[in-house]
């Protein structure tokens, strides 16, 4: 799975989308770009609602619903990619499978935060544990929330995204060190149904939908764990995390962007990659950057340099015997600040 997929996916998780999927994606259609603007008068009789306000509304829509729909990412110049997801939470737990509709047949289960991936082709099924970043819904919660000092929200408008009346909403960041979301919240219950990303100058890098939902559908927690669990036939790999510190496994931070803290930091491997490569992750509660250390390796370490997915943006370079990478779904001088400032402890 790409980086952009995932970043993107961690975010919509973040809104209340989809919650902490790992998996798949994704040709369709494409979707209108520009909301609706609501007339001034319509605007004025809406209440305001804080970022705060509109995240939890969004977050609480997908602990309370099941549902079941086709959802569309574009991300790039004319990438197009499509899943098919079924999804039900009690509240606690937490349960989805996402089957691929393009490209390589794949499917993913989730259950909270195991995460199992099914390779047809391969007949090679992936298990991880993906931890929560910790920020959302938590501090909103408990009422200090880092979100509303870096970014503010908005409603512009109001659209129907599959069959559904929307609400429009801007979170516009509040400097230039982050990308800012359009969000389509479903008026009745808040779950986002579209969510764009923007950058600096607002235009989309990034867009994902639902082109057919159908809510409070009949999904069993039961059936999917059953589904989840029948690994017959597949070689299971495990992907191992183990929990460290970046000054443990000898890495210091000189310089990090404003509004991102550090949020969890392990040292990982998954089949023949048994050396490990430590991610270090940073949030500030939307938007997440993942710095990667491993030994340089001639022969998997070609050169030096950066790619452009959608939002997602990565930057590696070399440190002595050192291959870094960081990735992240921010603008480039952010993670530049980030590449250039993880050094080696002397």
């Amino acid at each position: 799975m790409s980086t952009a997929v995932r970043g993107l996916l961690r975010r919509i998780s973040c809104l209340g989308l989809l919650a902490g999927l790992c998996s798949v994606v994704l040709p369709l259609q494409t979707f209108a770009q520009t909301a609706h603007v609501a007339s001034p008068s319509a605007e004025a009789a809406a209440p305001e609602r804080s970022v705060s306000e509109w995240l939890m509304r969004m977050h609480e829509a997908s602990r309370k619903r099941a549902y079941v729909g086709t959802f569309v990412v574009s991300s790039g110049a004319g990438s197009l990619s499509s899943a098919r997801i079924w999804h039900v939470c009690d509240g606690v737990q937490q349960m989805e499978r996402v089957e691929a509709l393009t490209g390589a047949p794949r499917s993913t289960f989730r259950h909270n935060d195991q995460v199992i991936t099914f390779l047809p082709d391969s007949k090679v099924a992936v298990a991880e544990k993906h931890e929560s970043l910790g920020l959302f819904p938590n501090m909103l919660q408990a009422g200090n929330s880092a979100i509303p000092q870096f970014y503010r929200a908005k409603q512009v408008g109001g659209e129907r995204v599959a069959g559904f009346d929307a609400d429009v909403v801007e979170l516009r960041p509040k400097d230039g060190f982050r990308y800012g979301y359009r969000i389509w919240s479903e008026k009745k219950s808040g779950l986002v149904v579209k969510l764009q990303t923007l950058d600096t100058d607002g235009q989309v890098l990034e867009q994902v939908a639902f082109s057919e939902l159908q809510l409070d559908a009949p999904v069993k927690m039961h059936k999917l764990s059953q589904m989840m669990a029948n690994t017959a036939g597949y070689r299971v790999e495990t992907a191992a995390m183990v929990k460290t510190t970046a000054l443990s496994e000898g890495w210091v931070l000189k310089n990090a962007a404003p509004g991102f803290q550090p949020m969890s930091c392990f040292r990982r491997s998954v089949g023949e990659m048994a050396g490990g490569t430590m991610q270090w992750v940073f949030s500030d509660g939307l938007a997440s950057i993942s710095l990667f250390a491993q030994a340089f390796d001639p022969q998997r370490h070609a050169q030096e340099g950066r790619t452009s997915v959608g939002a997602t943006q990565s930057l590696t370079r070399r440190v002595g015997d050192w291959w870094l990478t960081a990735v992240g779904e921010v603008p480039l001088a952010t993670l530049k600040v980030f590449a250039m400032g993880l050094e080696r402890q002397k």
